[in-house]
């Protein structure tokens, strides 16, 4: 039930490995951390606890790799190289993921999710992309990414930026945004800051997207063992 492609991507300039987990249902695509690989979820055993949904067949997830993160965590190249290259990432998931994930299930909308930098570029996908993806879980995000890139801003982080493109967003992208859900779940335990998901939902709420901030309480810290209870539950209600 597990498959794996890989291919370069002229986009970005490297290559690009997808994984698969499942048969049947509803495309779910899961985006790592930081500095995570496609593999990453499936050892922080977050696909492990999906896996009813899985074999059920109500979702088929998957997960492809970290590539601007990977080269954030490695200070790869300048710092408007970095800035570039998440730009770069978003269009690369958006204009060759997607379409692979389409092709192998169906073309509705996929549902993105992920953690901390993964909720940042889940957060992005959706609203720069809309007619691609349905709902963005975003767990534990942080969504002021520029702090650790470092350097001047520059015109390619603007548009992979949510909280810096949002605000001016209009037009049909908006319309169709309008129709998606997203998913703002933090905790207030060790290393979780509460405050980035409110920010995003202010400015989500100002353009009139639908949103929620769900905030688990102490007892919820930045870590995988938090993100394993979350995302069953968020899918639970998304998909049929």
């Amino acid at each position: 039930m597990k498959v794996t492609e890989r291919w370069h991507s002229d986009r970005m300039d490297r290559d690009v490995t997808l994984v698969r987990w499942g048969h049947y249902g509803a495309p779910v695509l899961l985006l790592p951390t930081a500095g995570g690989d496609a593999e990453e979820v499936e050892r922080n055993q977050l696909v492990g606890h999906l896996w009813p949904m899985v074999e059920a067949g109500r979702v088929k997830v998957y997960s492809c790799d970290s590539a601007a993160g990977q080269a954030m965590m490695r200070g790869e190249g300048s710092t408007d190289h970095r800035r570039w290259l998440f730009d770069a990432y978003q269009r690369t998931v958006a204009e060759e993921v997607v379409p692979a994930i389409q092709a192998d299930s169906s073309a509705q909308p996929v549902v993105v999710a992920g953690a901390s930098i993964g909720a940042f570029n889940s957060l992005a996908l959706l609203c720069r992309f809309p007619h691609l993806f349905g709902a963005a879980v975003c767990m534990s995000g942080t969504y002021s990414i520029e702090r650790f890139i470092g350097g001047r801003f520059t015109d390619d982080f603007y548009h992979a930026s949510p909280l810096h493109f949002l605000p001016g967003l209009e037009g049909p992208q908006l319309d169709t945004l309008r129709t998606r859900f997203v998913v703002l779940a933090t905790g207030s335990g060790r290393w979780e800051d509460p405050s980035g998901a409110w920010e995003v939902a202010g400015v989500l709420g100002d353009k009139r997207v639908p949103n929620r901030v769900d905030d688990w309480g102490p007892s919820y810290d930045h870590d995988w063992p938090t993100w394993w209870e979350m995302l069953p539950l968020y899918l639970d209600d998304l998909v049929p």
